[in-house]
């Protein structure tokens, strides 16, 4: 079976790693400064989705971590769950770099991804932390994550985490918080090994505020939080009780992230622009870094009959029927040109991470309609930022 080449081994392009372009996180933040990056979330989708299941699966899979449950695992002997546990992070860990090379072999302004959070699975389950813990899977996870982290670097990548729905640090519930920061420090631990938490915000780690202690609950456990954990944390808008303005009362004490998609459904269909006081407010949180919002819009399927020129007025869909939790699921492509036009008015001051059922297919899509061009055009851009003659097929 022939499988197309879709990324290009770092280590065949006649650099070695000590020739990195940047060699400290402050070298890397500084890069980022110069581009404006449209980036995409934890999995990639070969661009031929028409191929059979399990062609798509083989190609895929190199490039997407897996994950195991622990309901699996205590069905098992300890020495099978533990061999299971460690072909995974092997996986994992590989499956990152693989990630990465890709997304820094495409043009520098779509260098951008979120890692998925399963990299390292039940890492904070009482029954199985104890795994992550023996000093060969923290030598092992340490050399490995340590040449992600270099690759990123070396490629110029943007990277970013987003812990998961029950990360709720602002939780009125004690026993919540304590796990929900135990959460965000097995992030913390991932984003240290590959060599960021250095500094503010080299590295984005992304929680909503949740919880309805608010504001004031982020800023308490905050206290609780490691060094590198509060370099990297923001927070982001929710489309639900905690809105923009709540995320403002933060601003003091951590970067801010715009979800525009969430403001939109929460404040009945604003459509807010870069111009106002409350992201520059945003902007200013992230003390000289260049900032990253989120994007996102309603799925196709409810705009059928709608113009691609126009962008949908949400107090209408409520009136035609649609329900707002509807309109909150995000799309398969940045389908509305007039809407991409808004998005992309803030890509002069912020990065866009996208957030799409289509992942990179998505930002692709998006990245070729702001750059104008076809598809063949861009693919000779792809072709001339692939340093290395002899690339991968996976």
């Amino acid at each position: 079976m022939e499988l197309q080449k879709i990324h290009y081994d770092f280590n065949r392009t006649g650099r070695s790693m000590n020739d990195l372009k940047f060699t400290t996180c402050g070298d890397y933040l500084a890069s980022q400064q110069e581009v404006q990056r449209i980036g995409f979330a934890c999995k990639y989708m070969h661009p031929d989705q028409t191929q059979k299941k399990k062609v798509l699966e083989e190609i895929q899979r190199p490039l997407n971590t897996r994950s195991t449950t622990v309901q699996w695992l205590n069905r098992q002997t300890r020495d099978v769950a533990e061999e299971r546990l460690w072909d995974i992070m092997v996986h994992n860990i590989a499956a990152y770099k693989r990630l990465i090379e890709y997304v820094g072999s495409l043009p520098p302004e779509l260098r951008m991804v979120r890692l998925g959070s399963d990299v390292l699975p039940v890492y904070t389950q009482r029954d199985w932390s104890y795994y992550w813990q023996r000093p060969d899977v923290i030598a092992y996870a340490e050399k490995e994550f340590a040449k992600v982290g270099d690759t990123a670097r070396a490629l110029d990548v943007r990277l970013s985490m987003h812990p998961g729905q029950f990360t709720v640090l602002a939780s009125d519930n004690e026993e919540i918080v304590d796990r929900s920061i135990e959460e965000f420090e097995y992030h913390t631990d991932v984003i240290r090994y590959m060599g960021y938490g250095k500094q503010f915000q080299d590295f984005k780690c992304n929680v909503h505020i949740s919880g309805r202690k608010g504001p004031a609950g982020i800023k308490d456990a905050l206290k609780r939080l490691s060094p590198e954990a509060r370099n990297t944390i923001t927070i982001e808008n929710d489309e639900n009780k905690w809105g923009l303005d709540s995320s403002l009362e933060l601003a003091d004490d951590l970067a801010l992230v715009v979800d525009i998609h969430h403001n939109w459904c929460r404040e009945g269909g604003e459509y807010i622009e870069p111009t106002d006081d409350r992201f520059k407010r945003v902007m200013d949180s992230w003390r000289g870094v260049r900032p990253a919002i989120h994007y996102s819009v309603s799925r196709e399927e409810y705009f059928e009959t709608h113009r691609r020129d126009v962008r949908p007025n949400f107090q209408k869909l409520l009136e035609q029927g649609h329900k707002k939790a509807k309109l909150r699921a995000h799309s398969n492509y940045m389908w509305n040109d007039a809407v991409n036009d808004w998005a992309l008015s803030f890509l002069e001051y912020s990065d866009i991470m996208v957030e799409s059922k289509c992942k990179n297919l998505a930002s692709i899509d998006l990245y070729k309609y702001y750059k104008g061009k076809d598809n063949e055009l861009f693919e000779q851009d792809v072709r001339q930022e692939q340093a290395s003659p002899d690339p991968i097929i996976i």
